[in-house]
């Protein structure tokens, strides 16, 4: 079974998406759309862009769901899903590919996520941290043990936890955790603490759009970042996808389920290699590629 998974924020580069651009007449349609959608040319952000201006959340997440989501699309016929996944922000891009959002509602909807985890970001000074070598309970208990909020964020694979929270309450953990034998503890170059309780404010302004949307019945099922079961169910899909901003992403438990469910390949859409690594540390049997056209 193929499971295509859409990699998050952080893969973006300067020229991402042009070699889909140049190969594929349906991608600078889309690509044409975005910036319609949008209302600013990023396209040309993401072609000739410095890393500066594509780090900006505003740029980041709409940039990295174009580039998956054309050249996804671009490949036709070829790419037929039998499950998929997105890391984060690549949720979105997941439930495009199997039919349950259309491109346009999909990037109406990045657009206003991104808009409302940056004002998020802005109320409270809050980070990110990785922390390598320890075992998941371990940072779950040091993290509920320092005052502030502070909380473990991404389950990318194991020995790779990602915490986030108020700035603080992330430093003296990060201090904490390496006295406990962590490998590296490092604060990552991130706008704020995404999927945790600060992005609350974020998710109530999301509620509404995700409301608003029509979510259709999908082609295949979806690992959800908040479920990491197979989900079918369109309500099942909104709900997750909504608390998806102020919860933890489990991605170590979904490339676990997928690969129970009968996984035998996981294919890469969008910018970068990252996700196929993490797959490869949950099993090192596990076939991963990247998508080309």
């Amino acid at each position: 079974m193929k499971a295509y998974i859409f990699p998050g924020q952080g893969a973006q580069f300067t020229g991402m998406g042009k070699d889909v651009y140049d190969n594929s007449e349906l991608a600078r349609s889309l690509f044409s759309k975005a910036n319609e959608i949008l209302g600013f040319d990023i396209t040309k952000i993401m072609f000739e862009g410095s890393a500066e201006e594509l780090k900006e959340t505003k740029v980041t997440q709409p940039a990295i769901f174009i580039h998956s989501v054309a050249l996804f699309k671009a490949l036709g016929d070829s790419a037929v899903p039998q499950m998929v996944a997105g890391h984060s922000l690549g949720e979105i891009s997941a439930l495009v590919a199997n039919g349950v959002l259309s491109f346009e509602d999909g990037l109406s909807l990045v657009s206003q996520r991104a808009q409302a985890m940056q004002k998020a970001c802005d109320n409270t000074p809050s980070t990110m941290a990785a922390i390598l070598g320890l075992e998941d309970e371990l940072v779950e208990s040091v993290c509920a043990d320092v005052d502030g909020i502070v909380v473990a964020a991404n389950y990318n694979c194991p020995g790779q936890l990602i915490i986030s929270g108020e700035l603080s309450a992330v430093e003296e953990a990060c201090e904490r955790l390496k006295e406990r034998g962590a490998k590296r503890a490092l604060l990552l170059p991130v706008g704020g603490a995404f999927h945790s309780p600060l992005m609350e404010p974020a998710r109530e302004e999301l509620a509404k759009a995700i409301e608003n949307t029509t979510f259709n019945t999908p082609s295949c099922p979806i690992y959800q970042n908040v479920s990491t079961t197979a989900v079918t169910d369109p309500v099942e899909i909104k709900k997750n996808l909504l608390f998806q901003l102020t919860a933890p992403v489990k991605w170590t438990q979904s490339v676990q389920n997928m690969l129970a469910d009968g996984a035998s390949e996981f294919i890469e859409v969008g910018p970068g290699k990252v996700l196929q690594g993490l797959v490869k540390k949950v099993d090192r049997q596990a076939v991963t590629s990247s998508a080309v056209l």
